[in-house]
């Protein structure tokens, strides 16, 4: 699973709301740059999928789900939007607490990516439709612009593509 680091987040009472990814920057990622097109989010959003929202990535630190309404997630022109319903647990307290403190890193999201979902072009990859499993709320990685990567790494290429790529370091 991949996962992205955003910085948009606001705290509104026992609600927290913004954007959980970012359409049309920009990310280096090692030795390629990546970028989300609009509409990347469409499919997941419509199949009506159980999307969670976390704490730090956390399984074991739900903050709120679509299957019960607490969180709601859109397609804007900006990107991928949320607001969510903060629970009355530890999690919750403590990332509404340090949202209003504006202590956040920001917002991340885990995802996998169809083998349709993406288009390479030379060293650039576009995300034209992805799998989305949860978005989290981050407290410790530092706040960006936009979007950035967290914990990722590049797809691993095909073993034909491995000794192209061996075979051109030769020459």
């Amino acid at each position: 699973m991949e996962r992205r680091v955003a910085v948009e987040l606001r705290a509104k009472g026992r609600r927290l709301e913004g954007y959980a990814a970012l359409y049309g920057v920009d990310t280096r990622i090692g030795d390629f740059t990546e970028v989300i097109l609009p509409g990347a989010f469409t499919k997941t959003i419509s199949e009506g999928r159980d999307i969670l929202a976390l704490a730090d990535h956390d399984p074991r630190r739900v903050l709120a789900r679509t299957k019960s309404g607490t969180l709601r997630l859109s397609e804007d022109s900006r990107g991928l939007a949320f607001d969510m319903d903060v629970p009355g647990t530890t999690a919750g307290r403590d990332m509404l607490e340090l949202a209003e403190r504006g202590d956040l890193g920001g917002m991340s999201f885990g995802f996998t990516v169809p083998s349709e979902g993406e288009r390479w072009q030379s060293d650039r990859r576009e995300l034209r439709s992805v799998t989305l499993h949860e978005i989290s709320v981050v407290s410790a990685f530092p706040a960006y612009e936009g979007t950035i990567v967290h914990a990722r790494q590049r797809p691993i290429a095909s073993p034909r593509l491995i000794a192209a790529r061996r075979w051109m370091e030769t020459l």
